[in-house]
């Protein structure tokens, strides 16, 4: 495996955010080519997808990995530090594409006694918070990632701040839904010495943002999750004038699309109420949205023994529902999917969690990811063709 965390290091280097990983792509494409793999390049822009085909007919299971980097400047002390300033792997994704790549090498040494096939999908754009206002999945799945032929179940993972080499998951809902918003606060301008000519945009956003925080805290169930987070703000030209426009974008994430819904018409409310109170305006825009991650439970309960199989002396650790996204959601929304987290934490070097500028994981993982989800694949693939051929699936 000393190739694969070769691989992982110069991905590191040279990270792309989304919808512009070519160059990561590039080095997938070139990996999976010559091991033989039918290659496809440029899905949904930067998208690679290599399908490994078995000696023997059968389903086809897909494996997710997604390739994108965060806007974030590396701080880490390390050899391979990122070359791009501001941009780096802080999500882990470079350690997401040598993993499957290692698995690609592993299953291509086994595809003799194979049924079925196995779609290696290399996804780009994966963040929720990006400005594309589709996500990388959802596009591929538009250009047909999941037919021809088509992909029977699919699985996907991501690397997690913790126990190196314990894999955290769990049956039905694990990860939030995702909505990204715009709000324009539209005030008029006036000279800040005669404030009653105007209307002050930028205390009418003071006044939506606290109104917003009391929508989750005052109206939903505690037990219920939800988030609701301002991310940025904009306004105002000088400081001897009222502002007359005001940008806000934030998130919201929920676990349920009642709960969604309800709140997306709270905050429509507490946004016009406090606008047209004061003779201001308003727009609100959901940009993106991202469907909960939950775990097909049929599916979830034939590979959890397959998984602790592989732990050896562990076991996977469930996992209480995260207000992380992630749309690999997408894929599940069309075929039975299995989304898991592995632990990387490098007790040694580094406890940064999660996009932090000094995320540095246990590159022990990778062998460690490799190893499992090997064996899911294969026991995935023996299971789907004894239910083929038996007539339980066409």
């Amino acid at each position: 495996m000393t190739e694969m965390v070769k691989i992982r290091r110069l991905i590191h280097m040279d990270p792309q955010l989304p919808g512009r990983e070519q160059e990561t792509a590039k080095i997938v494409a070139a990996r999976l080519a010559a091991l033989g793999f039918d290659v496809k390049t440029n899905v949904a822009k930067s998208g690679v997808v290599g399908l490994l085909r078995g000696a023997q007919p059968g389903p086809i299971v897909g494996l997710r990995a997604d390739m994108d980097a965060v806007p974030i400047q590396e701080l880490a002390d390390v050899p391979f530090k990122s070359v791009n300033g501001g941009v780096m792997h802080a999500h882990g994704h470079d350690v997401h594409v040598a993993i499957a790549l290692g698995t690609a090498y592993v299953l291509n040494a086994l595809r003799d006694r194979m049924k079925g096939g196995v779609k290696f999908i290399f996804q780009p754009g994966a963040d929720p918070a990006s400005d594309d206002p589709e996500s990388g999945a959802s596009q591929m799945i538009k250009e047909g990632v999941l037919e021809n032929p088509p992909v029977a179940v699919i699985f996907g993972f991501h690397v997690w701040p913790d126990t190196l080499g314990q894999v955290y998951s769990a049956s039905g809902p694990m990860l939030a839904a995702s909505d990204s918003f715009e709000i324009t606060v539209k005030g008029r301008t006036a000279q800040a010495s005669q404030p009653q000519d105007g209307v002050d945009a930028i205390v009418l956003a003071a006044q939506i943002i606290n109104s917003l925080q009391s929508i989750i805290s005052r109206t939903i169930e505690p037990d219920d999750p939800a988030l609701l987070t301002i991310g940025r703000i904009e306004g105002g030209t000088k400081s001897d004038l009222i502002a007359d426009r005001v940008q806000l974008e934030g998130i919201l994430r929920t676990m349920n699309d009642t709960t969604r819904r309800k709140i997306q018409r709270l905050m429509e409310a507490a946004v016009k109420g406090v606008t047209q109170a004061f003779g201001g305006d308003y727009a609100l825009t959901f940009k993106q949205s991202i469907p909960p991650v939950s775990n097909h439970p049929e599916l979830y309960a034939s590979m959890l023994p397959v998984i602790n199989g592989a732990l050896g002396d562990r076991s996977v650790q469930r996992l209480s529902p995260q207000m992380m996204a992630d749309d690999f959601s997408f894929y599940g929304r069309k075929i039975p999917s299995l989304f898991f987290f592995l632990g990387v934490r490098n007790s040694r070097l580094s406890t940064a969690p999660l996009e932090s500028p000094y995320f540095n994981p246990d590159e022990r993982s990778i062998a460690i990811g490799i190893k499992i989800i090997s064996q899911i694949i294969l026991d995935c693939l023996e299971q789907q063709s004894r239910l083929a051929d038996s007539g339980e699936i066409k």
